[in-house]
């Protein structure tokens, strides 16, 4: 909309833009898998005006004397997207709170993001009568989510809104150039060689900590996407190392507790786009609207072997492999059917797999090299 500085009332607040893509995007996607979709709001910066440094970008903070506006924001948004026939199931507070980005952002501190939650928007919602809508806080890396968590959730004021904690996948150094990373070696035994293991910020024990540190909230990865980092999309399109890398974060994520897992874009265009600043990605499917051509991409045919198999309401069922070389995780379906996925990164294929079931047998399976495998055992 139109939020003139000092608008507190919101009397410009609009989504009339919405209507001209957004709006309609969401209601075919909703036709086409014949079921409401589960959406989730996240806000990369309140309006400049709100903000202590007086831009969209460049990170600034929330000031003081907006509170109350911003959280009237989130009431306002919710219900026109209600309105407009698309009902808004949760919302982030912010979207990476500690980036201070050359796009839009907005930082918080986790006593800030707390504060935010009890006083304003957690009363705002429930004023409202949009006591329902879920509240994510964090909506950042692995590697803060705990201590996060744990200020927010130490005020039972604050926790009372709080449904969970949101993430996203970054911090990785095998598929990112910006974090921090570490060689450590180690002796191949058996081949008398020394090999390396990089270690960055990727921190996958933080999810079962967020999760074990509040059985009763809720841990969601809310953002994954392969930048190009300033490559071509076409040095990095087919890789399948990149589908290896989506399997293994969400295998790893819902051993942990994690409940749910959100691609940031399933469909870019033919540069990776589009993006106003440049940061360009990968996607699982592109679509290249000057060739008229639709691609998978490797991490398409990744994420179909979780979301084509395992359903909405499937209760993560506790599995474990004697070889580390085979990355597993299992769930029950509502309808009883039990959905075992199995992932082997390596180069070798091992032949005389034993998936054993307890109470219902075993069977010899295969585990080809580079391969990811969905096993489906009806009831």
């Amino acid at each position: 909309g139109n939020l003139a500085d000092g608008d507190r009332e919101l009397r410009g607040f609009s989504i009339a833009r919405y209507h001209d893509a957004i709006l309609p995007m969401i209601q075919r996607a909703a036709k086409l898998a014949s079921t409401q979709l589960v959406l989730l709001a996240s806000p990369w910066t309140p309006p400049p005006w709100m903000k202590t440094n007086r831009t969209f970008s460049g990170g600034g903070r929330l000031r003081g004397d907006c509170l109350e506006a911003w959280a009237l924001h989130y009431v306002r948004f919710v219900e026109a997207m209600a309105a407009a026939g698309c009902h808004i199931w949760g919302v982030s507070v912010q979207n990476e709170p500690e980036a201070n980005q050359d796009w839009e952002s907005c930082q918080f501190t986790a006593e800030q993001e707390r504060d935010f939650v009890r006083d304003h928007l957690g009363p705002a919602l429930e004023k409202a009568g949009l006591g329902s809508v879920k509240v994510l806080i964090w909506d950042h890396n692995r590697n803060g989510m705990v201590e996060r968590a744990a200020i927010a959730y130490s005020d039972p004021q604050a926790a009372k809104y709080i449904w969970g904690v949101a993430y996203h996948w970054y911090g990785d150094a095998r598929f990112e150039s910006w974090p921090q990373s570490f060689k450590v070696g180690f002796q191949d035994r058996k081949k008398g060689a020394t090999v390396s293991e990089l270690r960055s910020q990727l921190c996958f024990e933080n999810v079962r900590r967020t999760a074990e540190l509040r059985p009763d909230k809720h841990v969601l990865q809310t953002e994954s996407c392969q930048e190009l980092d300033g490559r071509s999309l076409a040095s990095m399109q087919g890789e399948w190392k990149l589908g290896e890398r989506y399997a293994m974060n969400i295998i790893a994520d819902m051993n942990s507790g994690c409940e749910g897992w959100i691609d940031w874009n399933l469909v870019l265009d033919g540069r990776g786009g589009p993006n106003h600043c440049g940061n360009f990605c990968v996607a699982p499917i592109i679509c290249d609207a000057h060739s008229g051509e639709v691609r998978y991409e490797p991490a398409y045919w990744y994420i179909a072997h979780f979301a084509r198999f395992i359903q909405p309401g499937a209760r993560r069922v506790v599995c474990s492999s004697s070889l580390e070389v085979l990355e597993v995780t299992a769930f029950k379906n509502p309808g009883g059917n039990l959905v075992i996925v199995v992932l082997n990164q390596s180069t070798e294929s091992l032949s005389s797999v034993c998936l054993k079931i307890l109470g219902s047998g075993s069977a010899i399976v295969t585990a080809p090299a580079k391969s990811i495998t969905t096993f489906v055992v009806t009831s």
